[in-house]
């Protein structure tokens, strides 16, 4: 893993967005060699793809709590929606209840754009490259196929940040972001949804096709393939409410990759099971120390952030399922003992909730919290660390995120109870919830496949970007309302606040750009 640090020498790591260079756009490269050198063989442009993955899992913006993928997932995904508690993180409620959408100069509204086009950049570089470097022309064909697929998941994922819901779009003809797809680095303007979305699809078309017909396939899961063209483009397209395709495209894409055992399941999300397409690498030797995402969110580590702020499923969310399911044990159930209602935190007395914390952290396999840790109603025992303060490997794309586009497609296809069938897979077949049946229909159907899209994917990064998609309103209820939500985080909007929940082009890049108002 350490010789695709190799990735950071390319010249298009930094970066320059419209006309001018920008230092809020740099990343600093780690030698003086060039791209010539670079692309000069296939190999050497296989080092090249694969560091774009390490990208997504590197300390950005000389900053704190910027490490790639995992802010996204954590400050855009998780934080913003209504699954997941932050206990005490006062003083980041303005991230939490999403008062920076229109911030134009705020560093939260400007990483996601900075990150993914350098992202973007790194991947053109190498599509721009590929064809002069020495080797086997399937080679050429694997690591082209490579570079469109990360480019195809970067768009998505601006889209789904920077352009409104596509139910609000009007069949796509609203202004989303520009569509960079060459080296060049000048003036450009917005393409429209519509133009992203076609693009993202024409990109992961191409890439599906030289997978193929070069013949060869990665051999770890962190790296780019085949399967995870076919996942990226099953979200893609469900973003897109085209249910045909997303349906088409999720079997694909986890076709080899089996739900994963109850056992994997409990052992807390750091390392890959077979049911996992895609993730990002990080071990002792590549470790973010404290700035990655499990030193923000793994129980057992040793981290000032989860120490004092615990984080925790919704107690609304939680009680939604039965006890029969495995997945409930991720999570700490207060039971009857006493805590302060108005936190979620446990008392000091050793009769209440702060003693049984502490015992069910190390039953079961699991790995305990710290002395200095804080227990907390409903805390999470889903992800654990590797390493101090924050080793692990992260979950990207799971077949469980497959199965669960299947039932949402199969649903809004009318194909009902194909629909059922897919939740009873997941949740029966699978043995998370051995008794778990499905009969509902209409509404009740729809509702029951969000609430496991939410329980299901708990601290993966989807919550916020679902309840866009669907145009669900945010509704957090604070402890007298039945909720666990501090008072400062209950809060609640519908789908038209918040700039229909869309982030605004970051001012830096207007000024650099002379092509967008």
């Amino acid at each position: 893993m350490k010789k695709i640090n190799i990735a950071l020498i390319l010249s298009l790591t930094v970066l320059l967005f419209g006309g001018c260079a920008k230092s809020y756009l740099d990343t600093e490269p780690t030698s003086s060699t060039g791209p010539g050198t670079l692309f000069e063989t296939t190999q050497n442009a296989a080092v090249a793809v694969n560091g774009i993955n390490k990208l997504m899992y590197r300390q950005l913006m000389s900053s704190q709590g910027y490490n790639g993928e995992g802010t996204i997932r954590l400050y855009f995904g998780e934080y913003p929606g209504d699954g997941m508690y932050v206990a005490n993180l006062t003083g980041w409620s303005n991230t939490i209840n999403s008062e920076y959408h229109e911030k134009n100069t705020d560093p939260r509204d400007y990483y996601a754009w900075w990150y993914y086009y350098m992202l973007i950049a790194n991947a053109n570089s190498i599509l721009a490259n590929i064809e002069n470097a020495e080797g086997p022309n399937a080679e050429k064909e694997f690591i082209t196929a490579q570079a469109l697929t990360y480019r195809a998941y970067s768009y998505m994922m601006l889209v789904q940040i920077y352009a409104y819901r596509w139910k609000d779009s009007n069949g796509g003809n609203v202004p989303a972001v520009p569509l960079r797809l060459d080296t060049s680095i000048g003036d450009i303007a917005l393409s429209s949804l519509a133009e992203c979305y076609a693009q993202i699809y024409k990109d992961l078309d191409d890439a599906i096709k030289l997978f193929n017909q070069s013949g060869l396939d990665r051999d770890e899961e962190w790296k780019m393939g085949l399967p995870v063209a076919y996942a990226t483009y099953a979200k893609a397209a469900l973003n897109r409410e085209d249910y045909a395709t997303a349906l088409e495209m999720a079997k694909k894409a986890r076709k080899d990759y089996p739900l994963m055992s109850n056992k994997d399941y409990k052992a807390g999300f750091c390392n890959p099971t077979n049911e996992w397409i895609w993730y990002l690498y990080g071990s002792l030797d590549e470790t973010l120390y404290w700035y990655g995402y499990f030193a923000y969110v793994a129980y057992c580590s040793t981290a000032s952030q989860v120490k004092n702020y615990p984080k925790c499923i919704s107690k609304e969310l939680y009680h939604k399922f039965p006890k029969t399911d495995v997945r409930t044990e991720l999570f700490l159930d207060p039971l009857n003992y006493t805590y302060t209602k108005s936190t979620g935190f446990a008392t000091s007395s050793s009769t209440t909730l702060q003693a049984y914390g502490r015992s069910y952290a190390k039953a079961d396999g699991r790995k305990g919290i710290e002395s200095a840790a804080k227990v907390c109603a409903y805390m999470q025992f889903k992800f654990a660390n590797n390493e101090q303060g924050g080793v692990g490997h992260f979950p990207l794309i799971r077949a469980s995120e497959m199965v669960l586009i299947e039932a949402e497609a199969n649903y809004f296809l009318k194909k009902y109870t194909d629909a059922q069938a897919s939740l009873i897979e997941l949740n029966k077949t699978s043995g998370r919830d051995p008794e778990y049946t499905c009969t509902k229909t209409g509404e009740d159907l729809l509702n029951e496949i969000k609430d496991y899209r939410k329980f299901e994917l708990w601290g993966e990064g989807a919550n916020w970007f679902d309840l866009k998609r669907w145009g669900d309103p945010l509704v957090r209820h604070n402890p007298d309302e039945g909720g666990n939500f501090m008072n400062v985080f209950a809060v609640s909007y519908g789908p038209e606040a918040k700039n229909k929940w869309t982030w605004v082009i970051p001012l830096k890049e207007t000024q650099a750009n002379g092509l967008i108002d």
